[in-house]
Order: structure tokens, then sequence, then C-alpha cells
């Protein structure tokens, strides 16, 4: 398997994780300290955390994700095409 692909499929991954996260923080019950949980929040976050000091929730929605989604689809096309023009 290419360098690329691996890449690649490590992005998509972190990708659905952020989804995950978005999806369970509408779900008031969850426990944040349960490990599984807790592990999902401290991965998303490390990616979200930036995009949500610089965009401030606007009528009480946080539209942070969206934007840290896009610029992790763009991050993800960068970095996999400069693999595949090095032929890794």
């Amino acid at each position: 398997m290419q360098l690329s692909q691996i890449v690649y499929d490590f992005f998509q991954l972190y990708f659905w994780v952020i989804i995950l996260r978005i999806f369970l923080t509408w779900i008031p019950s969850i426990d944040w300290s349960v490990p599984f949980f807790r592990a999902l929040a401290i991965v998303s976050d490390a990616f979200l955390g930036p995009f949500r000091k610089i965009i401030p929730p606007m009528g009480g929605l946080d539209f942070s994700p969206i934007i840290a989604l896009f610029a992790l689809q763009f991050i993800q096309i960068a970095v996999v095409k400069i693999l595949l023009m090095l032929g890794l």
C-alpha cells in the first residue's frame, strides 16, 4: 500500500471521528468522562479547538466544526496530491 493511500485513509478516519463527536454532542445524557468518549473528545478537540477560538458561536450555534471539516478536507487533498506527485 502506498503512503498516499495510508495518509488518505487516516484523514478519512479523522473526518469521521470529528463527525461522530459532533453528533454525540447533541445527546445530553452522554457521560464524557467514560474513557471512550473522553478519548474521542481529546482526539477531535485537538483539531476543533483552534477553530472554536477563531469562530465564536452565533445565535447559540457553533459553526466552527463546519469550517474545520472544510479545512481538514483541503489539507487532505493538498497532502495526498503532493504525495502522489512525489510517487509515494
